[in-house]
């Protein structure tokens, strides 16, 4: 299985897409080495915008310039992108629905470093809450560059979260990215996964485990949060025992709760693996932190032997 860094072929995809439109501009808040538009500045310096560590007015900055007819990507760390321009993305982007793109680098918990201040557990709650913004979160790399340029061509405000460290490869290079759709990624009989962002090749290595106790483990790459396709994920969960939803954010508002208010009335059992009302924290390691927090597919699997009983 092939290992990318989301935000490295992001940067590299901001690239190609900057020499096939001028029309795309890029915006950052000091973090051109960490979210890679450190690519973007090398090859249009003309066209990129240090605004400094200050995400409220690189808001705003690009609200304007999509104004004038441009297509402004924003970047930062999630956690600083939806949270300290909160009001500035509410009022300035999404009242008015304007073609401002908000990319929200190293996500969850994959700074491990940094601690809680720079891990984002509830950036994706914020930005579904808030009406005209779409919310994606690509499952791996190739998606990331699916869904960037997708972005460019897409009408009103987007928010997408990357994560900062490699990720396996689960989604084909050449998969058309649509907004709304669900994706199918291994099929399965007994239990449905809806899984998100690196999540969605934790359940995957879940359902190898399953496999060998005969135990069949359906997974679904739920990257786009809104919109999101309702009579496809009610499809997609018919038959099964139950459902396990699997998120690298807290279970206020994100993946659990979208598949929760989807599934209401019917008559499916749920079980929800994800951040609990808590921070994040520094860690030796990526993997540290999984383990902790419980989102690894030790833990996804518990959670389907239980409904597959």
């Amino acid at each position: 299985m092939k290992i990318q860094n989301p935000r490295e072929v992001y940067g590299r995809t901001l690239v190609e897409m900057g020499r096939e439109n001028p029309k795309i501009v890029v915006l950052e808040a000091d973090l051109g080495r960490s979210t890679m538009t450190c690519y973007f500045e090398q090859a249009f310096p003309e066209r990129f915008f240090e605004m400094g560590i200050a995400e409220a007015n690189m808001t705003s900055f690009a609200a304007g310039l999509s104004l004038t007819g441009k297509i402004p990507f924003t970047n930062s760390f999630a956690v600083f992108a939806a949270g300290r321009a909160y009001d500035q993305i509410r009022q300035g982007v999404c009242i008015p629905a304007l073609n401002v793109r908000i990319i929200g680098s190293s996500a969850g918990l994959s700074d491990f470093g940094d601690g809680s201040t720079h891990q984002s557990v509830e950036d994706v709650a914020i930005m579904r809450a808030i009406p005209n913004m779409t919310v994606l979160v690509p499952a791996d790399a190739n998606e990331t560059r699916t869904m960037t340029r997708a972005m460019a061509d897409y009408r009103g405000p987007v928010y997408m979260r990357i994560t900062r460290n490699d990720q396996p490869d689960v989604m084909p290079e050449d998969e058309p990215f649509v907004a709304g759709k669900p994706h199918l990624i291994r099929q399965g009989k007994d239990v449905v996964a809806f899984a998100n962002g690196q999540m969605v090749s934790v359940a995957l290595a879940a359902a190898e485990v399953l496999a060998e106790e005969e135990i069949s483990l359906r997974v679904v790459n739920v990257s786009s949060m809104k919109p999101v396709d309702e009579a496809a994920l009610v499809s997609l969960a018919e038959g099964m025992k139950g459902i396990v939803t699997v998120e690298e954010h807290s279970l206020i508002g994100g993946l659990g709760s979208l598949i929760a208010e989807v599934m209401r009335g019917r008559n499916v059992p749920q079980k929800s693996i994800g951040i609990a009302d808590r921070f994040g924290q520094s860690a030796h390691n990526y993997d540290d932190l999984l383990e902790a927090y419980g989102l690894t597919p030790a833990h996804v699997a518990a959670a389907v032997r239980q409904l597959a009983r």
